[in-house]
């Protein structure tokens, strides 16, 4: 397992507890018996890590075979090289430390070829656990080298629901504002100046009501709680977002965003293709509940 840092002079062991769902404790036995790397090096427990390290956590990946999981999918268009699917929300995309048996990843693995992406076979870009909709997954390695130049190159187009607090007095807006590490909150993401990354999101309005504005976001970059932080950032935080907002509606239901069309060219036969879908029935039972 690596892990590319993006903060600063934070030890590496409290860094770790909270990139991963590692203990201080188990971090730092890792970091004695050197299974824990820095940039190919040994450290010791107070080691600072710095902005553009690469950590190696040896044993993670080698110790934990990714396991078949009866998890359904939703499958919105497949070919030889690639799927389109359908997420729900709640799920997680990828195995992690704590959790290497009930994501995404498990349920493809067994059923579909993937490409060998480590620990991500398939993922090449990712959506939180409580945002649904549709995601890329590669089904080659040459398919996934393709996709995640498409993406860095922003060739796919990717466009979310979301319904947010109160209204706008405008149609559409640019938010072009870095995000970065919440110092106050090390597991938030905010829009910061320190270590941050360039993002932007485009928004326009579907649909206002008297508390409450149904949004169409378009992504141009893809950070980390990109669409959460923005909204949050413009006082107009998504609606049920457990992290971001005070408005939770269903605790048995995460934020209502959902990643509604994607639009791209094959990335074999340069084809132009376009898929949608509707948000869950949660999505709507909630929307109608707090509007109606």
């Amino acid at each position: 397992m690596e892990i590319k840092v993006e903060d600063d002079n934070i030890r590496i062991d409290k860094y770790l507890s909270l990139k991963t769902e590692l203990t201080r404790s188990k971090i730092q036995k890792l970091i004695k018996d050197k299974k824990i790397l820095v940039n190919n090096k040994e450290v010791n427990n107070n080691y600072k890590v710095e902005n553009g390290d690469i950590i190696k956590i040896e044993d993670i990946k080698e110790s934990h075979e990714i396991k078949p999981s009866d998890i359904p999918i939703d499958i919105i268009y497949e070919d030889a090289d690639l799927m389109v699917i359908n997420k729900q929300s709640g799920l997680v995309v990828h195995p992690a430390p704590g959790n290497y048996e009930d994501t995404l990843v498990n349920a493809l693995v067994g059923k579909v070829d993937l490409s060998d992406n480590g620990d991500r076979p398939g993922i090449v870009h990712r959506l939180d656990k409580d945002t649904s909709g549709l995601m890329l997954v590669a089904k080659n390695d040459y398919t996934h080298e393709k996709l995640s130049k498409m993406i860095q190159e922003k060739e796919v187009e990717r466009y979310y629901i979301a319904l947010v607090e109160g209204t706008f007095n405008h149609e559409t807006g640019t938010i072009d504002a870095p995000i970065g590490r919440d110092p106050k909150n090390r597991e938030r993401m905010c829009v910061t100046s320190i270590n941050s990354k360039k993002a932007i999101t485009h928004f326009k309005v579907l649909k206002r009501y008297s508390n409450y504005t149904l949004i169409e976001c378009k992504l141009e970059t893809g950070r980390t709680h990109q669409i959460r932080v923005h909204m949050k950032y413009i006082n107009h935080p998504v609606i049920n977002d457990p992290v971001y907002s005070n408005k939770v509606i269903d605790n048995n239901f995460g934020q209502l965003l959902h990643s509604y069309k994607i639009r791209f060219h094959h990335p074999r036969t340069n084809e132009l293709l376009e898929f949608q879908c509707e948000p869950p029935k949660e999505f709507m039972e909630i929307l109608e509940k707090i509007v109606s």
